[in-house]
């Protein structure tokens, strides 16, 4: 699948049960206000009850539509969504107005990282001029992963390419420079996480790295260079040194280049939808769907 509409409407009539945590946002309903017209999930929202009503009443939404959960704080609020997905009420969990930490906070403290696993944040951008969609990790919770921390964040973006039918999964371990340099650490991640394409654990997957953003994005700046690799110009997935890098890039990508996105975090026991607070409505009806689709790939 190459388009966020293509996504949408595959995951119509799913009705995946998403528990929100701090659901009284407007651009939050009004996207699992359509997410919920189209069938893709079936709600349960978290927060002031209060506020989620007045809000639902406002953009012209009875509340008997939807199950809503009183809760006093934030803090409660994520606990009382973590532990509807623990109890296996929800398959999807989504943050709603609340700072990223918050709901990780809890997400960890109800258990619902996978055994041995890392949670890390993806992107996904759709851009008019690309055939494809493109891929950024992590912007927003790996602050300053280690080579072990990125060759698990590489197999949880998989997770999203094997729902997107994406195949082989084309990663660019990005750097300054495309040639090792012992002063430069992503360098050296980059060479070591490249060796570790198709090899248990990594089956399907072609690493190349280090390489520039440039040599990653763009096949003429790879002929002009003379630099030759599969991932060159088709990437899938750009791994980003840090989260600042990643964050920055992200924004870049939304605010400067149009690039329309959605944003999951992957390797909890379920998809958690999870994109900045400004980001529209339609960015988060787009992450609901991306979260429907790993949801179901889980499920088979």
């Amino acid at each position: 699948m190459r388009t966020m509409s293509e996504i949408i409407k595959f995951t119509k009539g799913q009705n995946i049960r998403t528990a929100v945590a701090c659901a009284g946002d407007r651009e939050v309903l009004e996207a699992m206000l359509s997410a919920a017209s189209e069938k893709l999930v079936e709600p349960i929202l978290y927060g002031d009850e209060k506020k989620i009503m007045d809000i639902l009443a406002d953009i012209g939404s009875s509340a008997n539509n939807f199950e809503i959960v009183h809760c006093s704080t934030d803090e409660e609020a994520c606990k009382a969504a973590c532990r509807a997905v623990s109890e296996g009420r929800a398959a999807i969990l989504m943050k709603g107005f609340v700072d990223t930490k918050v709901i990780l906070k809890a997400v960890l403290n109800e258990g619902l990282v996978k055994d041995g696993g890392l949670l890390s944040h993806v992107m996904t951008f759709e851009f008019r001029d690309r055939s494809k969609l493109l891929m950024v990790s992590d912007g927003g919770v790996v602050m300053f992963p280690g080579l072990s921390e990125k060759s698990v964040m590489i197999r949880n973006a998989k997770t999203l390419a094997d729902s997107l039918g994406i195949s082989p999964f084309k990663v660019a371990c990005l750097s300054a420079v495309e040639k090792v340099n012992p002063k430069l650490q992503s360098t050296l991640d980059g060479l070591a996480l490249k060796e570790m394409s198709g090899k248990p654990g990594f089956e399907g997957i072609i690493i190349e790295g280090p390489i520039s953003f440039d040599l990653a994005v763009s096949e003429e700046a790879a002929k002009i260079k003379g630099y030759v690799s599969p991932v060159a110009g088709d990437a899938d997935l750009l791994l980003v040194p840090d989260m600042e890098s990643g964050n920055i890039l992200s924004k870049s990508m939304t605010y400067l280049a149009g690039g329309d996105s959605a944003g999951l975090v992957l390797g909890a026991r379920v998809p958690i939808v999870l994109v900045s607070r400004a980001d529209s409505s339609r960015v988060k009806l787009n992450s609901i769907a991306f979260a429907v689709l790993v949801a179901k790939e889980g499920e088979g």
